[in-house]
């Protein structure tokens, strides 16, 4: 994530008995793999909250043996076999220093320049939980002339999402596990950490989807207790995955696999969650942590000779009610998102904003740009429309990307591996905070790296100072205000004059689609 510079407030505050609430709720059978270890009934008082070290116990998770192994993506478009990607860390709210570490939006620091919304719910459960199996149809991955290639052997904007990745459609499993430190035994539950993030996050993939991403976590109510104190580890912003050296993230989860090998197969899950006790390091007002490692071997292997790959580590608390998305953000590195600020600069233009959780996960929740949702299998072929370079202007009917059905994005390719895109955005259950419903547009690049902006929003009012919603139920804190009226309204037109690409919003029909006129790039 990127740095955030501010307090958290109430926020945080609210985080526990958010979770306490949250542990009320009923959740789905399918979202736990198995239940708590049984208590003691020869002891009087309850197991204390803090983490255990005592050896597992086999039923803690059962093993699944009735599950697949995880599957490999193989590439979807390309024509000769994508480079095995290297294990790319991906980290949390402080945008990524590490070397490829996907992160979560680095925003630990310095806070951003306005407030948030942030949602009026009583608890994590901030979205309507839905049935466990998908009933909509699947969607389908990126294929024809606008599906550009681009960077294969890391996380990227490139459509064809490599081989080694998770797949984001269909059911998904995530083996979740608990770790805490001599030097920060966890002071609450483990069920009620898992609280903190679910049922929340999985409705929020569910919704994102169109039902199309049924994410099931299967935790290990337990926590595992590391055999250092945090620092003897030395996990930083840039700390990596290195499988020569008895530190760091490799030290780590080497002592967490042989906790867990003999009783959980890794094969039988697609992603891997770590989370820690949220007092492990520093605060999300200062530095995030979280940081994924995905698509390659990380050159670790279970007991059992399985390889550990596609892991997110979730440390800290991030802001607002909507602090699950942090995982959102980590899990959808493994998907093959990159991150979309600038890590090594928190202090500059946000290029994305609160138009995308790859850039900005905490504060209000918000969905995932039009593009993201095709990358990863949510959209079915006809909701993509493609303006090929020398053809005529056409116009398309948008419907938002808040609201299933019918067409999503255009695509105006302006070369090999850049691209304008269009989408409608309103305000809705994923984004709430959109004060100016309108036509979005923005340039993808799949040849920029991730951490340094693969994608800019198109500003339709540059020197404005932002906007935000008129309602007390959204609070703006935390949200950097540049690009919040970004989008164009009817009668509005953008044009880029090294490409000859043309937008022009046309109509705000009343059924809340926008009618656009495209003329694409030159031949």
């Amino acid at each position: 994530m990127r740095p955030l510079r501010h307090t958290l407030c109430a926020a945080l505050a609210t985080t526990v008995t958010c979770a306490a609430a949250a542990l009320a709720l009923t959740t789905p059978p399918a979202a736990i793999a198995a239940s708590p270890p049984p208590p003691d009934t020869t002891t009087a008082p309850p197991t204390p909250p803090e983490a255990t070290t005592a050896p597992l116990s086999p039923p803690v998770i059962p093993a699944t043996s009735s599950s697949p192994p995880a599957p490999h993506i193989t590439p979807l478009i390309s024509t000769a076999p994508a480079p095995t990607p290297s294990a790319t860390p991906t980290t949390g709210p402080i945008k990524p220093t590490a070397p490829t570490p996907t992160t979560e939006p680095a925003k630990a620091t310095d806070p951003p320049k306005t407030t948030t919304p942030t949602p009026p719910h009583t608890s994590p459960r901030t979205l309507p939980t839905a049935p466990t199996t998908p009933t909509t149809p699947p969607g389908a991955p990126p294929t024809g002339p606008c599906a550009l290639p681009g960077i294969s052997d890391n996380v990227s904007e490139a459509a064809p999402t490599p081989a080694g990745y998770v797949r984001a459609s269909g059911v998904v499993r995530a083996l979740t596990l608990f770790v805490d430190f001599p030097d920060a035994p966890a002071t609450l539950s483990p069920m009620a950490r898992f609280a903190e993030f679910f049922p929340a996050a999985t409705d929020y993939f569910r919704t994102s989807s169109y039902g199309r991403l049924t994410y099931v976590p299967k935790p290990l109510f337990r926590w595992i207790r590391m055999s250092r104190p945090l620092p003897a580890y030395g996990i930083t912003r840039s700390a990596a995955f290195d499988a020569s050296r008895n530190s760091g993230y490799h030290a780590l989860s080497r002592e967490l696999l042989d906790a867990v090998d003999p009783f959980v197969d890794v094969r039988d899950y697609d992603v891997v969650n770590v989370i820690a006790s949220p007092n492990a390091g520093p605060p999300a007002t200062r530095m995030v942590l979280s940081v994924t490692f995905s698509g390659g071997d990380l050159g670790l292997k279970t007991h059992r000779g399985a390889p550990f790959r596609n892991v997110s580590f979730i440390w800290s608390r991030q802001a607002g009610l909507s602090a699950f998305r942090v995982l959102n953000h980590e899990n959808a590195h493994t998907f093959g998102l990159p991150d979309l600020y600038y890590p090594n600069d928190p202090d500059g233009p946000t290029p994305v904003g609160h138009w995308d959780p790859m850039d900005e996960d905490w504060g209000p929740t918000n969905d995932f740009l039009g593009w993201h949702k095709w990358k990863m299998g949510w959209l079915a072929p006809g909701q993509v429309h493609c303006a090929q370079a020398g053809g005529k202007p056409t116009e398309h009917v948008l419907t938002p990307i808040s609201t299933p059905g019918g067409t999503k994005i255009v695509v105006m390719p302006t070369g090999p591996h850049t691209a304008f895109v269009v989408e409608a955005r309103t305000s809705g259950l994923l984004d709430p905070l959109v004060c100016r419903p309108g036509v979005l547009v923005y340039h993808v690049a799949t040849d920029v790296p991730t951490g340094h902006a693969p994608i800019h929003v198109i500003d339709a009012t540059p020197h404005s100072r932002g906007c935000h919603p008129n309602s007390r139920e959204v609070d703006t804190r935390y949200v950097d205000p540049d690009l919040t009226d970004a989008t164009f309204r009817p009668g509005e037109t953008h044009t880029d004059r090294a490409s000859g690409v043309t937008v022009t919003v046309l109509t705000e029909n009343t059924d809340g689609t926008y009618r656009v006129r495209i003329t694409p790039a030159h031949a």
